[in-house]
């Protein structure tokens, strides 16, 4: 897990939480982990953003999801575009409950958006940003074209985290 957390002089009015989700095992798969480090690098000025690297989880992510009121969430999203294509969805049209599963014991993180939804406790900003993957095959590492993409996903993120640091001042 990586957290970002700035000390009092430093703190912007909000708390911000960015997950990265995925399994880095699946290439592309991964890529809501891949991009952490470098939002690590780029977010550490702005303060009171906590940054958790949230893999596949699962339920165990319940937790930060309840604990903030602005959520931002990095993972591969298959919309059918061009890999390498950079998605964003906001709110109500992020899924929060996928009916098929690999196992009867998976539980994804579009089911801990519905349990917070139920306990009434989902956050109140939600941001999910994707990126259509190249590859799903086993392996470590991102594809070149997904690779690629990492510098606008990067500043994608960061102007989402601006507005909201200027919407609520």
């Amino acid at each position: 897990m990586i957290n970002n957390q700035m000390n009092e002089s430093n703190r912007s009015p909000i708390a911000i939480t960015i997950l990265g989700i995925g399994n880095t095992l699946y290439s592309d798969e991964g890529v809501g982990v891949q991009v952490l480090p470098l939002l690590h690098e780029r977010l550490l000025p702005f303060g009171n953003i906590e940054i958790i690297e949230g893999a596949t989880d699962g339920i165990r992510l319940l937790g930060p999801v309840e604990d903030t009121d602005h959520l931002l969430i990095i993972d591969a999203m298959n919309g059918g575009q061009v890999p390498g294509t950079i998605y964003s969805v906001k709110n109500e049209a992020i899924p929060a409950y996928y009916g098929v599963k690999m196992s009867v014991h998976q539980v994804g993180f579009q089911e801990v958006l519905f349990a917070a939804r139920i306990r009434e406790r989902l956050p109140s900003h939600m941001v999910m940003f994707g990126v259509q993957p190249a590859s799903l095959d086993f392996g470590v590492g991102l594809s070149s074209i997904v690779e690629s993409s990492l510098g606008e996903l990067t500043d994608r993120i960061e102007a989402q985290v601006l507005d909201w640091m200027t919407e609520d001042e």
